[in-house]
């Protein structure tokens, strides 16, 4: 057996490993497997080949292993890949082989990787990279996210180190990145124009709700530019808001430089180290007049829309009959489940802790999560949706460890919150009608940072959840990096290689939309024909739908003989044209985005797959965005969906005359004929 090899975490790929891979990235993994990984002595799922690289955690001299998983398409379960799909690389050719770059959590350092380690969302780092150099940061977990030791940005600074010496083309992520139940993606957005992924080089690659890069871009022009004197003045008018105004002007004491706009502030609050919270908060009502609140000042881009949101109010338990309790245990045991019992408790315990944090954060005795937070809290976690939607369905006044959840309506928002209470407390926790958007502070600011970060947070960003810049920032989750072809300064020719659309019969397919560009790599002294063998090499080695690929010609080069040496002929960098055939466009492992043909038409806008719940209507088979067609997340996709278009085409809706209500036009055929119902739910014509 090999003697294992020991590298350092934070210079693992760089210096000599840099110069030693030179290739496409194809070719520098195998390398790299090769050179800086031994192979172990058993495999995972379907027999696919395990490599570990040893790595030494200086500062502690802690060893970690870094694990290298390959995954052979042709013989996988699980062929196509959706985080392409997600991405919007559906009509990307389905790579032959997937490699799965995986740091373990703390706790699994000394263990053999699981069955189903490509699903665990509690790993340090998961990547997974295409052999043709695309690919995607799927999980990584900081302090936050459970590490004892390594932080976050560590880990980001060896998985881009990593990216870049095997050159790899472009890496996506799913920014769901959050600390202390803020959105950083908003957060980092307002503060320095870019997620926390930025700082790496990832740029927006699309957003959710068919928010496009010109949105983005303005939403965080509009939010990051608010004036502090203007907000100031805006919550003067009101009573009981005057901690905005002191912490305002606690930070403006404290910098050297003039803070003028929210982008200022929460820069200058952000490079201050967090102290650790002390309690700052209490939970007594603020004094809100009755009346509607009218501001006489206007914001110059955007007006702060005060929420509504509940506050929290200790109320005699005696006054309300107790709610009957269940333990979450005994009910898991008695559903009828395909997921077992422990796995169902490991949900409800990581969302109990989810909920936990929130209130530990707001400082009061139970702050409330809608459903949608809790399922994105519980995702960092767990990667089975179904599993959590699961759960969440039936976690109402149950008991989990000392603590019961309940799940009711917030009776100003309307929306339905998750919350917790102590099992040993003697209070029952009851919803207000007064606004808590400002919450009356007991000490003066400055006392932790980070609770200033999240009252600001709180009260300044999402306190304009109606704005439609906050949404816009909060949809946009994808991010993408690219690491452009260039011409390395060695002997070496470089090529990007494309096929040329008239060597293939391309009958309407998505082809043209994604021109294969192949990074290709040969000696000074290769021939015209050496070329021409070493691009069809690669092409074959990359694509499933090539595997009887044959390069013809060379767009380029046409009438030079196949003997002729390349050095004078075509200069390194370039990009040339293979003219081919060969390319099997009926393999069923054709496109990652699967084989089937669906399409994407939301009232948003959306044209393609996001990653956000979709239906398709049953009559013209599109899909559009559950929320956008009237159906709730905390409702179940309906087994039977008609869409706004199909229903109008079926029963056009009614002409409003002079009288009151609405009469119906008359139809030449009365079977055509369907109820009416308001347009918000004609498209919930469904079967319960």
């Amino acid at each position: 057996m090999a003697t294992p090899k020991f590298y350092g975490f934070h210079t693992f790929g760089e210096g000599s490993m840099m110069s030693s891979v030179s290739g496409a990235f194809r070719d520098n993994i195998r390398q790299f497997l090769q050179q800086y990984a031994e192979l172990e002595d058993y495999t995972v799922l379907d027999e696919m080949p395990i490599w570990c690289t040893f790595l030494v955690y200086e500062n502690r001299g802690i060893v970690l292993p870094l694990y290298t998983v390959q995954e052979n398409v042709q013989n996988s379960d699980t062929p196509f890949c959706d985080y392409c799909r997600c991405a919007g690389w559906s009509h990307h050719f389905v790579s032959k082989r997937k490699y799965h770059l995986i740091i373990p959590g703390n706790d699994d350092w000394n263990k053999p990787l699981d069955e189903n380690a490509f699903d665990l969302q509690t790993h340090l780092l998961h990547g997974l990279i295409h052999c043709n150099g695309f690919g995607h940061l799927i999980c990584i977990n900081g302090i936050e996210g459970g590490s004892k030791f390594i932080t976050g940005t560590e880990i980001m600074d060896l998985w881009d180190r990593i990216c870049t010496t095997l050159h790899a083309r472009k890496i996506t992520v799913e920014d769901m990145s959050k600390k202390h139940m803020m959105d950083l993606r908003l957060l980092y957005g307002v503060a320095y124009g870019q997620s926390w992924f930025g700082r790496w080089g990832y740029r927006f690659c699309h957003g959710s709700f068919g928010v496009k890069e010109h949105n983005y871009e303005r939403a965080l022009d509009v939010l990051s530019s608010l004036q502090l004197d203007q907000v100031i003045d805006d919550f003067s008018l009101t009573n009981g808001c005057t901690p905005i105004e002191q912490m305002i002007h606690h930070y403006r004491d404290m910098s050297d430089t003039n803070l003028v706009t929210i982008r200022d502030l929460f820069r200058f609050m952000l490079s201050h180290k967090p102290t650790p919270p002390t309690p700052r908060y209490s939970t007594t009502l603020p004094s809100w007049p009755r009346k509607n609140l009218s501001f006489n000042t206007s914001m110059n881009k955007c007006s702060f829309k005060l929420s509504t949101r509940i506050a929290v109010k200790n109320c005699p338990f005696g006054k309300e009959k107790p709610t009957k309790c269940r333990k979450f245990s005994n009910l898991a045991a008695n559903l009828d489940s395909r997921w077992p019992v422990r796995r169902l408790e490991h949900v409800a315990e990581v969302i109990v802790e989810a909920l936990k944090e929130k209130r530990y954060a707001n400082n009061v005795c139970s702050c409330g999560m809608t459903r949608q937070e809790a399922r994105d809290a519980a995702r960092l976690h767990i990667g089975d949706t179904g599993l959590i939607d699961h759960v969440l369905k039936v976690m109402n006044n149950v008991i989990v460890g000392n603590y019961v959840v309940r799940r009711a309506v917030n009776r100003c928002t309307k929306i339905l919150e998750y919350s917790i209470q102590d099992l040993e407390g003697k209070k029952e926790i009851y919803l207000s009608k007064c606004p808590e958007s400002v919450q009356t502070l007991n000490s003066g600011p400055g006392r932790s940072i980070l609770s200033d970060v999240y009252y600001l947070y709180t009260n300044l960003l999402m306190g304009c959840s109606n704005d439609s810049s906050v949404q816009m920032i909060l949809h946009s989750k994808n991010f993408v990096k690219e690491w452009p072809f260039r011409d390395e300064n060695d002997d070496l020719l470089r090529f990007v290689c494309r096929l040329t659309t008239s060597s293939i019969d391309l009958k309407g397919e998505l082809f043209v939309d994604f021109p294969v560009a192949e990074h290709i790599v040969v000696a000074p002294h290769t021939t015209v024909g050496e070329l021409k063998l070493a691009v069809q090499n690669a092409l074959r080695d990359t694509y499933c739908v090539m595997d009887e690929l044959v390069v013809a010609d060379i767009v380029e080069m046409e009438g030079e003989e196949d003997n002729e040496v390349l050095f004078g002929i075509i200069e390194s960098g370039m990009e040339i044209h293979a003219r081919c055939c060969g390319l099997d466009l009926e393999n069923d492992s054709r496109y990652e985005g699967g084989n089937e043909s669906w399409t994407v038409r939301c009232k948003c806008g959306a044209r393609d797959d996001d990653g956000e719940r979709m239906v398709a209507c049953d009559i013209c088979e599109t899909w559009q965005h559950t929320r956008c067609s009237g159906i709730e997340d905390s409702e179940a996709v309906p087994r039977l969906f008609v869409c706004d278009v199909c229903c109008c085409s079926l029963a056009p809706p009614p002409v409003q005359t002079q009288r009151v209500g609405y009469e119906f036009e008359e139809y030449e055929a009365p079977m055509q004929i369907l109820p009416y119902t308001s347009g918000y739910d004609m498209g919930l014509m469904y079967c319960q």
